[in-house]
């Protein structure tokens, strides 16, 4: 498609290249940058997960305005926070914080929040914020042990992926599959269709 715009993608998340090219997104480059995560004092989830969204689609703006072959594209980031109460549970680098997380997610609610933002080619914010209730089962000593042998936690907000195995640990959820996945789809949808992005383009090319 001739003259369309192009599309950056402030990560290299798999999941989230993933969950794009599920509705028919390729994005066009992918842009990782790196932001300092840590919360702020006494931030709450949804505050941290909006601003390091913010930070992250800023930044790989940025680098785009100095790269010919990107300047004028749309460029998408997003970052993934889960919380219990005020409490950031952070993307578990090590076994222990993943215990730690699980075992405070264990047989009740939390919640999982998206920071969702689009910088516009004339430089223009467009940000959502989405929200999901998840409720885990009471989790034993088997399912902590086993579920951290797998390895899947490595880098997970909150120490897991609901994607993965401990899918089988959701009793309830409210809100969003993909938004706990890591991108919301039908909230990213609405802000590239909002700014002209061919989001069904694809889909009049297949078969």
């Amino acid at each position: 498609m001739a003259g369309r715009l192009k599309l950056v993608l402030a990560s290299g998340s798999p999941r989230r290249i993933d969950l794009l090219n599920q509705i028919g997104i390729e994005p066009d480059q992918l842009l990782p940058v790196t932001i300092d995560e840590s919360p702020k004092r006494n931030e709450l989830p949804r505050n941290l997960a909006k601003r390091l969204a913010r930070e992250k689609a800023e930044a790989a703006s940025a680098l785009v305005r100095t790269d010919p072959d990107l300047s004028g594209s749309l460029v998408i980031a997003a970052d993934t926070v889960v919380g219990v109460g005020r409490r950031c549970l952070p993307k578990a680098e090590l076994i222990e914080e993943a215990a730690a997380c699980l075992r405070l997610v264990s047989g009740r609610s939390h919640r999982v929040y998206t920071g969702v933002v689009l910088v516009t080619p004339n430089g223009h914010l467009r940000q959502r914020l989405v929200e999901t209730r998840v409720r885990f089962k009471r989790l034993t000593h088997e399912d902590i042990d086993s579920y951290l042998a797998s390895g899947e936690w490595q880098g997970k907000a909150g120490g897991y992926a609901i994607q993965g195995l401990a899918g089988g640990f959701v009793v309830r959820l409210v809100g969003s599959y993909t938004n706990v996945v890591g991108l919301p789809l039908y909230e990213t949808v609405t802000l590239l269709h909002g700014e002209g992005f061919p989001v069904h383009f694809s889909w009049l090319t297949r078969g």
